[in-house]
């Protein structure tokens, strides 16, 4: 009793008098009632803990009527007012409410204003941004907009373009990604690793701990982004998704060697990627480097160096020595200042899948970038249909991460299965709708499986207007078979559509072959070539339709009737023939019967004009003909008919109607 009794004194004199006057009653008893001390003992203790159920029951209610009393302040925070202070962060649509509760603008206000602007409202309406705008400048509040999700729609198009779509005032400047391509040989690997060692284990203590796909360097004081794919397989599978992973491409053609068939592949692929091309001409250290020999055949495949007169920035390194690698580097920085790249890392973020692998303990794994927006710990994300939580992220050296900016490539776990390369993942606000945008996009994927991307696909696509350059990936069995094609296919000629060799070469279809197609929605044609079962394989799975050839005339033939579908029909007018008015048989506002007699070729139910002594005087139609008592669709020279006339302009005797239609017109090459 005395341990209740001391506990008291925190709070309020009221509730401290009334515990001291209950205790001095109750011990009081004590004196004035001498009982069984046991019966005492029981009577203290009932009333003691009825006193506290008491107690409890008043903390319940003053707790409650605290939160009321808070809720209705938050309500347009009318004790604090606007706040003014800060940028405040609301999404693309808000209601009033929700709006009132994060500006402090009071709710009345809100729907004053609304109702000046003609607008009814409650706290429930929805507002969008713009409205909210113009209500937070009266009360000089800056608003900041939220980026909303995006579709499974637009992740599974891969549409990164308008996924990253951000105000111009949210975006900063990010590294840029880079791919290094080339020739088997050329040493890609040789410059990767020289990169690599120089300028992120020499400042790391262990250096690098781990692959993981992509790393970053350091060069004047600015990041830079190298993706290490194991080949061009890997850089068009992520392609063929719609994903725009990488800013730069720098090709590595060996001085000793000059360009070769990987070499023209990876000009291919960046072209078609449409992203700028550095060339690091290596090897300059060896015997037998002709720097401008290399110069020479790039030329030919249309990378000019700038010593040329060209565009092409061309750079002599050593792989082996270091020579220039500092000068490639600089390059690459000054190529990605001219691109202007930026992202918002103030945002949810968003990136795509490099590369992903089932780890025995740590479960599906993934090496992602992140394109925009900031990638946290904890944060619930989709990656194409696989969905999950950040538990843990990596940077290339194994060094634990809390958060990941634009351009920055991680490792990360916590993914319910492995995505694919070239997956796009988004940060969203949940785990279900992750789990619900995954499924979504699955459900897309499978229904694609079903649609074949081949020739019917493309004439589909066609004649709805869609396509109008048809690409092609040429494989032929001999160089004087593959120059005979493309010269044949160049003679091809039309203003409005064209057929576009994106890679050819001499063997062989490849699985690359065909995943450059996917990526391109083109099509692969083969010459006396041979088909093994895992490139089928592939272009199934790709949906990419493979057509072989013996005879060069009929694979021209194929591709001509392709590109005569592409092709717009002609809208031509047809005159059909002129009717004169013998005789008015009935007038109304703006139908008339009328009695003719088709004077040239035929009359239908067509649209006419209407000429009077020889001048064109107005326009109707026929809506109906009738050839005695027959309704007829046309009238033949000769004849006479009945017209059943539609038009503003009243017809007297003697008018003419022509009779006239537009028709389509296929097109041919």
């Amino acid at each position: 009793v005395s341990k209740k009794k001391s506990s008291s004194n925190a709070k309020t004199t009221t509730k401290k008098d009334v515990v001291d006057n209950t205790d001095h009653e109750l011990f009081g008893s004590l004196d004035e009632h001498p009982t069984d001390s046991a019966d005492l003992y029981d009577e203290i203790i009932s009333q003691e803990l009825e006193r506290e159920i008491v107690k409890k029951q008043r903390k319940k209610t003053a707790g409650k009527d605290n939160k009321k009393k808070s809720s209705k302040v938050s309500v347009g925070n009318k004790k604090t007012g606007p706040i003014t202070d800060r940028p405040i962060e609301i999404p693309e649509v808000i209601t009033v409410k929700e709006f009132s509760e994060k500006t402090g603008i009071g709710a009345a206000k809100i729907i004053g204003e609304l109702m000046k602007n003609g607008v009814l409202a409650n706290i429930n309406q929805q507002i969008d941004f713009d409205t909210a705008q113009i209500i937070a400048v009266d009360s000089n509040v800056t608003l900041k907009k939220i980026q909303s999700e995006a579709s499974a729609e637009d992740i599974f198009k891969g549409d990164l373009e308008s996924i990253l779509k951000d105000d111009a005032e949210n975006l900063v400047a990010r590294p840029p990604i880079v791919v290094v391509m080339g020739h088997v040989d050329h040493g890609k690997t040789s410059i990767l690793d020289y990169i690599r060692n120089s300028n992120v284990a020499s400042h790391e203590s262990g250096g690098i701990t781990q692959h993981i796909g992509a790393y970053q360097v350091e060069k004047n004081g600015k990041k830079i982004t190298f993706l290490d794919t194991p080949g061009h397989e890997a850089f068009t599978a992520m392609r063929a998704r719609g994903a725009k992973v990488t800013d730069i491409a720098v090709l590595v053609v060996a001085a000793d060697d000059g360009v070769k068939p990987q070499t023209i592949e990876a000009i291919s692929h960046a072209k078609e990627a449409n992203i700028p091309i550095i060339v690091a001409i290596n090897k300059i250290d060896k015997d037998g480097a002709d720097i401008d020999r290399v110069k020479g055949e790039l030329g030919e495949h249309g990378l000019l160096p700038e010593d040329w007169g060209g565009s092409t920035i061309m750079v002599p390194v050593s792989a082996k020595t270091g020579q220039n690698i500092d000068q490639l580097l600089e390059m690459i920085l000054l190529v990605a200042d001219m691109e202007g790249l930026k992202a918002n890392p103030n945002r949810p973020a968003v990136g795509t899948v490099i590369e992903s692998h089932l780890d025995k303990s740590l479960g599906p794994v993934a090496t992602v970038i992140v394109n925009t927006g900031t990638l946290k710990i904890m944060d619930n994300i989709f990656a194409g249909s696989t969905y999950g939580r950040v538990k843990l992220m990596k940077d290339h050296r194994g060094k634990r991460l809390a958060s990941a900016e634009p351009s920055t490539p991680v490792l990360i776990v916590g993914l319910s299965d492995i995505p694919q390369s070239g997956d796009i993942f988004q940060v969203v606000s949940n785990e279900k709708v992750a789990r619900d945008k995954a499924q979504h996009v699955q459900l897309l994927k499978d229904k694609e499986r079903f649609a074949k991307r081949g020739v019917g696909e493309i004439m589909k696509q066609i004649g709805a207007g869609n396509l109008k350059h048809l690409k092609l990936v040429v494989k032929a069995d001999t160089k004087g078979s593959l120059e005979a094609i493309i010269q044949a296919l160049s003679n091809i000629k039309n203003d409005d559509v064209t057929a576009t060799v994106i890679l050819s070469g001499v063997g062989d279809v490849t699985e690359s072959d065909v995943l450059m197609a996917a990526a391109a929605s083109g099509i692969v044609i083969g010459f006396n070539t041979k088909l093994n079962s895992n490139v089928e394989n592939v272009a199934e799975r790709e949906n990419v339709e493979i057509m072989s050839y013996s005879v060069i005339y009929k694979l021209i033939d194929d591709v001509k009737k392709i590109l005569t579908g592409m092709l717009e029909p002609e809208i031509i007018e047809v005159v059909l023939g002129r009717a004169e008015v013998k005789q008015i048989f009935l007038r109304k506002k703006k139908e008339m019967i009328v009695g003719c007699k088709v004077i040239n070729g035929k009359v239908e139910k067509t649209k006419v004009r209407v000429f009077r002594n020889d001048e064109m005087v107005g326009e109707g139609q026929i809506n109906s003909l009738k050839k005695v008592d027959k309704v007829v669709h046309s009238v033949e020279e000769g004849n006479e008919c009945g017209i059943m006339y539609s038009g503003f302009l009243p017809l007297e005797e003697g008018d003419v109607l022509e009779s006239y239609k537009m028709e389509k017109r296929i097109r041919t090459l």
